[in-house]
């Protein structure tokens, strides 16, 4: 991809002059479409608005058979540059070429096939003039299929023209060196995942999994539009079932909560509010939720000022859901949330010998997270009681897991433990020695020592 192309804008190439005759004289314009052109080109904005207000249609014909029929790069390059001015000062007009006056006309065929055959300007320009054609369709209620001339070749339909853009999309996001690509992808997508179809053909080409690590904090005004545009593919796809699933198997969720912790642009925290509104109604979020410390989050983000009145209706509704989210958890899910926050009480369930002896296998998921967690507090925690319960705590899995003994000596916590045998506090230390008895001689020996 030459780099002076990909650097083109829309204001350079319009300053070409190009033309027009040379290619009437060659029959690649009529002489109705050089009348058009010359009555258009280099006009002022206001001339030209009242053009296309008076035959919008006609005009729209000529740029689709120049897109058809010249393939000269400076050519092609200048009529998408007039289509995108014209569309940028009113997008409503991109309802211009679904009008019934062009049924003869295949439209999204030149738009389609430059995707792949020209440099990176033609590219973005036909995938972003293409996706907002495609997605004002629906409101203007005109063609929904190009009819094409009668007897001509076949036309390139809707299922047509958004399987051709999620697959040129999603080969953007797959690129590790799209620097360009990848903006431009996420800005289509935020148009086109409105329609359930898209969402279909997105998920279908597994694009969840493409998008999810775009999900990342912003340092500049630009990344941050990014970052905006992404989690709102991701709202629009938290209404599709199907891609559902695969927002719960990628990492969505930690990486939503970490946009909000670390945000302050309203339309930011307010586009993923609302996403994990919409994921919180789904069963198998709420846990995880309550793990990644949203409650608290939420209560944070309400003291804040925000204008917006979406934003704290859903943060109402959220804080709601989630208190009704940790009254029905199970007490395993209970016991994960408080050692994830890092502040452990003596909370009966921690004496309990049936959780322990229901729940001790528990420990296994996610390769023992939860045990390393409570491992890591050890070691960083300045709390006295919090270091209490997480001694007494690994003292109760040496002896409730059958294999607790040689786990907790493979996850190296002997170490921290020890060293919490010469702490200040009497009850750490208390706690340390019954964990290191039970570390040295299993579980039911040392409890014969404590008794």
């Amino acid at each position: 991809m030459p780099t002076n192309q990909s650097e083109l804008s829309t204001e350079q190439v319009l300053r070409r002059v190009i033309p027009w005759e040379t290619y009437m004289a060659t029959k690649l314009i009529t002489g109705t479409g050089l009348q058009l052109l010359r009555r258009y080109d280099k006009k002022p904005e206001n001339y030209k608005a009242q053009l296309l207000d008076e035959d919008g249609p006609s005009y729209v014909r000529v740029f689709v058979s120049i897109l058809r029929d010249i393939f000269k790069e400076e050519t092609v390059e200048y009529v998408l540059a007039l289509i995108d001015e014209m569309l940028s000062a009113n997008r409503k007009r991109a309802r211009l070429f679904h009008d019934k006056a062009l049924s003869d006309e295949d439209v999204y065929e030149p738009f389609l096939r430059l995707l792949w055959k020209g440099n990176w300007f033609i590219q973005e320009k036909s995938s972003k003039l293409l996706s907002l054609i495609v997605s004002e369709r629906s409101q203007y209620g005109g063609l929904d299929v190009a009819t094409g001339p009668s007897g001509s070749k076949k036309v390139t339909t809707i299922p047509d023209v958004l399987k051709g853009l999620v697959d040129w999309l999603c080969s953007q996001l797959r690129s590790p060196n799209s620097g360009h690509g990848i903006p431009t992808a996420i800005n289509c997508l935020a148009n086109l995942l409105r329609e359930p179809e898209v969402r279909s053909l997105f998920v279908q080409a597994d694009g969840v999994k493409l998008l999810i690590p775009q999900i990342s904090p912003a340092s500049s005004q630009q990344s941050i539009q990014i970052l905006y545009e992404t989690c709102l593919c991701v709202w629009l796809l938290s209404y599709y079932e199907p891609a559902i699933g695969y927002l719960g198997t990628s990492k969505a969720l930690p990486r939503l909560v970490d946009v909000i912790r670390g945000s302050t642009k309203e339309k930011v925290v307010r586009v993923v509010i609302l996403t994990l509104r919409n994921l919180l109604q789904k069963e198998t979020f709420g846990a995880e939720m309550v793990e990644l410390g949203l409650p608290q989050l939420v209560q944070n983000l309400k003291a804040q000022a925000w204008s917006d009145e979406d934003l704290l209706e859903a943060l109402n509704q959220m804080e709601d859901a989630l208190k009704d989210k940790i009254k029905n958890l199970s007490s395993f899910d209970k016991y994960k949330q408080d050692v994830h926050l890092g502040r452990l009480d003596w909370s009966p369930l921690h004496k309990d010998p049936v959780f322990w002896r229901e729940n001790s296998t528990s420990f296994e998921e996610h390769d023992f997270q939860i045990l390393r967690v409570l491992i890591t507090i050890l070691g960083t925690s300045t709390d006295p009681r919090t270091l209490a319960v997480a001694c007494f705590d690994l003292s109760q899995f040496i002896q409730y897991h059958p294999a607790g003994r040689i786990i907790v000596n493979d996850l190296k916590a002997k170490e921290q433990v020890m060293n919490l045998m010469k702490h200040e506090n009497s009850e750490v230390t208390k706690n340390a020695l019954l964990c290191i008895q039970r570390l040295f001689l299993g579980g039911k020996y040392a409890s014969f020592m404590q008794a």
